[in-house]
């Protein structure tokens, strides 16, 4: 089931967002459903952590592909898993970052409703902050007008 996907194109190396995505503890500045992520080793595919969203409970994920191109990662919920599939691609000195968010399982249809929502909505905007992240660790520079970019 697709819950929510969002894009964003910046100048910003492939590799600024990855050294975001790496480094889990900073998570929390770009994403603001976020309140502490924490990986239990290096980022690898097949690592594991543990990330809290604010008001809800701890939850395990694992790193189930990480490649030059893509990032994926899922939650494991009771009886269903969310996962954020990140691809990369590049063209003409940009970078394009898309994220899909879907959730499989036997009681996906009530973690949608639990969670479908809030996702959808911070989706594009937390994409675009993460773009601001990566641009200005990159460059220096502070992007404007994040929130609308991508769109």
């Amino acid at each position: 089931m697709m819950i929510a996907q969002a894009t964003v194109s910046s100048p910003a190396a492939p590799s600024a967002f990855f050294a975001r995505w790496a480094d889990m503890a900073t998570w929390p500045e770009w994403n603001t459903d976020t309140e502490w992520v924490r990986l239990d080793g290096p980022f690898v595919p097949g690592a594991t952590g543990v990330l809290k969203p604010k008001g809800g409970p701890k939850v395990k994920f694992v790193v189930t592909v990480l490649t030059d191109r893509e990032f994926t990662d899922v939650s494991l919920l009771l009886g269903a898993r969310l996962t954020f599939r990140h691809v990369v691609e590049t063209s003409a000195g940009a970078t394009r970052v898309s994220v899909a968010v879907t959730l499989t399982g036997p009681l996906s249809r009530l973690w949608n409703l639990v969670l479908g929502k809030d996702i959808k909505a911070g989706i594009q905007a937390d994409l675009d902050r993460l773009a601001a992240v990566a641009e200005a660790s990159t460059s220096g520079a502070v992007r404007s007008g994040a929130a609308g970019a991508g769109r």
